[in-house]
C-alpha cells in the first residue's frame, strides 16, 4: 500500500487542530518531506501565522524514522509535546495504519534526583541549614520550598521541573538536583531504578519524535558522549538562537567562587599535602581576580598563566587523590566524592583549556556587579563544529521567523558552517567539505504593508555614548500618547529601559511597566490585560512577547542593536572576519543586529487583524549604508520617515481599538 501524500496528512491534522491550512503550510511541509526522503539539508523560513509546527511535524511523523525536534524555548516544548503531537498523531493515526511515540527528553539537571532528596546535599550545602526534610514547620522560604519538592515527588510522573507548579527558587532545585558529571549512575545509585533522568532516557528511546532543546542537542554534538538516541533526521526550530545557544554550551568559566567551591568539597576527601597544594593555588587565583579588568585577553599574563597552571597542577593532583583515598566516616561518600570530582574536573578542564588556547579560542574577563569577576574562554566560532558534528549522517531541517537576513539566507547559513546556497558538495558524489543545502521562504499569512507601518524618526540625533537623547525621549512620548499606551518599548540596554520608563512615567498619565520590577511573565501578563499599558524592557522582550490584539500597537526600538564595541567575543569575531579579507562589521554587527530587529518587529504583528506601527528612533536606519541590509530583514511594513503621518496613523489605530 502506497504511503498517503503529505497534503492529505497535513490537511488531516489542520482539521484536528481546527486550523485553516495555509499555502506555505503546505509549501513547508512538502519541501521537508523531500529534504528527509534525500536526506538534504534545508533551512526554512516561516513568518509568524505560518503554522510551522505542523509543517515539520506532518513529514516527519509521515517518514517513519527516529526524530529529534530541538527548540530554545520551554513554551515551544510545551506546545509540542502538551498539544500540537497528541493531536497530530492522534489525526495521522487511521492514515498511516500506526501511532507514532514522542517523547521530551532535557538534561539531567531538569529532572528531580531521588538520591538527592532522600540521602541529602553533600558537604557545604547542608552547613548552617536546619534538615529541611525533618523540620515539620520550616520558617525559610528555601525550606517550604523542599518540603513542597518532597510532597511533589510522590506525585509526579517525570520528576521535571517544569512541571513543577508553581515552582520553586533555583536555590532550592539546585538541593534536589545533580549535573550529569554528579550523578552516581543508575547501576550505582539505589534509586537507580526509579531515577527521573533515566525513565525519560529509556521512553526517548522508544519515541519516533524526541522533543529536546538547543542545550541538549549542543552537549550531545560537542561532548561525544551521546545524550540522545540515534537519529535520522533532525528538525530545529526557532534556530536563529541555535549558535548562541552552542556557544553558551561551549564557553568555559572559572570564577573565585567556583574555586573555592571546589577546594570546600575536596579538601575533605584528600590528603593534607593536595588539599594544601589545591587551598594556595585557590587563594592565588582569587587575588588575581580581585584586580581583574573587563575585556578580552589577547595573550595571556604572565601571572595568570602561572595561577592557572597551580590550579590545574592542583586539580590534577586532587584528582589522583579523589581515586585512591575511601573515608568510610562520611555517609553515603560515593555522592560527596562525585560531586568533589565533578567541581574539581571542572576546574581542571578549564584552566587546562585557557593555558592550550589556540587561535581559535577567545579569553576574557567579565565583572558582575553581583558576582565578581570571572575567567571566559569561549571558541571563536562554533561554524566548523556544527558543519563537522551536525551535518553529516542525517537530514537536517532548520527552521524560524526570520532566517533571512538581508534578504537572503547566507549570513545564518555561513554562521552555521555552510558555504554559500548553491555551493557545495553532492552526499552521491565527492564528499566535500561544506554540506549541501537549499533555502525556502514560505511567506507569511499576513498582508504586512496593510496590516503595519515601519517609521524611521531620520530626523533625530544619532545615538552615541551620552547618557540619555533628549530629543528621543520627546519623540517617545509623543508616539506612546497617540497611541494611547498601547507600546512595548524595546531597548537595547536595560539604562536606557529605565531611562525612558521614568522620563515617561513622569510626563504622562499611563502605566509604564519595566522589566525587572516582576517576573516577565506577570509584566506580559499585565500588559496583555490593560490597553493603556507600556512594557518597556530589553533582550528577552525582544524576542519573547506574543500579545496578538489592539493592546500591543506600537513597538518601538530606541536604537540599531549593535553588540557593544566592548564585547569581546563579538569583537574578536569581527576581527577574525576582517583578517581574512571580509567585512566583519556587516558579518558580524549587522548581522546580529538584523537578527535582532527582525524579531522585535515581529512583535507588532501576531494575528490577521492586529494593525500597528514599529518605530525605530534611530536615524542610522534610514541615512546609514547598512540601513537597506537591516530594513530587508524586517518584515515588509508599509516605510515612511513622516513623524506627522504616523502620529496620525496611531491616533486612528487607537480610535478604531477603542471602537471595537
Amino acid at each position: 500500500m502506497s504511503k498517503p501524500a503529505v497534503t492529505e496528512l497535513l490537511q488531516a491534522a489542520v482539521t484536528a487542530v481546527a486550523g485553516t491550512e495555509r499555502p506555505g503550510q503546505a509549501a513547508m511541509a512538502e519541501a521537508v518531506a523531500e529534504a528527509v526522503e534525500t536526506g538534504r539539508h534545508l533551512l526554512v523560513q516561516a513568518g509568524t501565522g505560518t503554522g510551522k509546527s505542523l509543517g515539520y511535524l506532518v513529514p516527519a511523523l509521515a517518514h517513519g524514522e527516529r526524530v529529534v525536534v530541538a527548540t530554545a524555548t520551554l513554551p515551544l516544548q510545551r506546545q509540542l509535546v502538551e498539544r500540537d503531537l497528541p493531536r497530530t498523531v492522534e489525526a495521522l493515526h487511521p492514515l498511516l495504519r500506526r501511532r507514532p511515540e514522542f517523547a521530551i527528553l532535557k538534561g539531567r539537571s531538569n529532572y528531580l534526583c531521588l538520591h538527592r532528596l532522600h540521602e541529602g546535599v553533600p558537604q557545604e550545602e547542608e552547613e548552617g541549614l536546619f534538615d529541611p526534610f525533618e523540620s515539620a514547620a520550616p520558617t525559610s522560604k528555601l525550606g517550604t520550598d523542599l518540603l513542597r519538592l518532597r510532597d511533589w515527588s510522590d506525585e509526579t510522573e517525570t520528576g521535571d521541573r517544569d512541571d513543577l507548579k508553581p515552582g520553586v527558587s533555583d536555590r532550592a532545585w539546585g538541593q534536589v538536583s545533580v549535573s550529569s558529571r554528579e550523578c552516581l549512575g543508575a547501576s550505582k545509585c539505589a534509586y537507580g531504578a526509579e531515577c527521573f533522568a533515566e525513565a525519560a532516557r529509556e521512553r526517548a528511546k522508544l519515541a519516533d519524535v524526541i522533543v529536546t532543546n538547543h542545550a541538549l542537542l549542543a552537549i550531545d554534538a560537542i561532548e561525544g558522549a551521546p545524550v540522545l538516541p540515534g537519529h535520522e533526521v533532525l528538525i530545529v526550530d526557532e534556530a536563529h538562537e541555535l549558535v548562541s545557544r552552542v556557544t553558551g554550551v561551549a564557553t568555559g568559566e572559572l570564577t573565585p567562587g567556583s574555586v573555592n567551591r571546589a577546594v570546600r568539597r575536596v579538601t575533605k576527601l584528600v590528603d593534607e599535602k593536595s588539599a594544601d597544594q589545591l587551598q594556595t593555588a585557590s587563594e592565588t587565583f582569587e587575588r588575581l581576580m580581585e584586580l581583574a579588568l573587563p575585556g578580552r585577553l589577547e595573550t595571556l599574563p604572565e601571572d595568570l598563566e602561572y595561577a592557572l597552571m597551580a590550579l590545574r597542577d592542583a586539580g590534577r593532583t586532587c584528582l589522583s587523590a579523589l581515586g585512591n583515598t575511601r573515608d568510610k566516616s562520611v555517609q553515603d561518600e560515593d555522592a560527596v566524592r562525585k560531586q568533589a570530582k565533578a567541581s574539581i574536573e571542572n576546574v581542571h578542564d578549564v584552566a587546562e583549556r585557557v593555558l592550550h588556547c589556540s587561535e581559535f579560542d577567545v579569553i576574557w574577563y567579565e565583572r558582575h556587579e553581583r558576582y565578581g569577576a570571572s575567567l571566559r574562554v569561549a571558541p571563536l566560532s562554533v561554524s566548523g563544529l556544527l558543519r563537522e558534528k551536525l551535518f553529516t549522517d542525517r537530514s537536517v531541517i532548520l527552521t524560524s521567523a526570520t532566517l533571512k537576513l538581508g534578504g537572503d539566507f547566507n549570513g545564518v547559513g555561513a554562521s552555521l558552517g555552510l558555504a554559500p546556497e548553491g555551493i557545495g558538495g553532492d552526499r552521491e558524489g565527492e564528499e566535500t567539505e561544506t554540506p549541501p543545502w537549499r533555502g525556502l521562504d514560505v511567506g507569511s499569512p499576513f498582508d504586512y504593508r496593510k496590516q503595519g507601518i515601519l517609521y524611521v524618526a531620520k530626523h533625530l540625533t544619532p545615538p552615541g555614548r551620552e547618557a540619555q537623547r533628549g530629543d528621543m525621549l520627546d519623540e517617545l512620548a509623543e508616539l506612546v500618547e497617540a497611541a494611547g499606551g498601547r507600546t512595548l518599548g524595546l531597548f537595547s540596554s536595560m539604562r536606557g529601559a529605565r531611562a525612558a520608563a521614568e522620563e515617561l512615567r513622569g510626563r504622562l498619565g499611563l502605566p509604564i511597566l519595566l522589566q525587572g520590577e516582576e517576573t516577565l511573565g506577570e509584566l506580559i501578563r499585565r500588559f496583555a490585560d490593560d490597553a493603556e499599558t507600556c512594557l518597556f524592557g530589553t533582550l528577552s522582550l525582544w524576542q519573547g512577547v506574543d500579545v496578538p490584539g489592539p493592546n500591543c500597537q506600537l513597538v518601538v526600538m530606541d536604537r540599531v542593536p549593535f553588540p557593544r564595541p566592548d564585547d569581546p567575543l563579538m569583537s574578536a569575531r569581527q576581527k577574525a572576519v576582517e583578517e581574512t579579507g571580509g567585512n566583519g562589521f556587516m558579518a558580524v554587527a549587522a548581522t546580529h543586529a538584523a537578527l535582532l530587529m527582525a524579531q522585535g518587529a515581529g512583535r507588532l504583528v501576531r494575528a490577521t487583524g492586529d494593525r500597528g506601527v514599529v518605530a525605530v528612533l534611530d536615524p542610522r536606519l534610514e541615512r546609514a549604508r547598512y540601513g537597506g541590509f537591516l530594513r530587508a530583514s524586517m518584515p515588509d511594513f508599509w516605510y515612511t520617515t513622516d513623524p506627522n503621518q504616523v502620529r496620525r496613523s496611531l491616533a486612528a489605530i487607537d480610535e478604531a481599538a477603542k471602537q471595537a
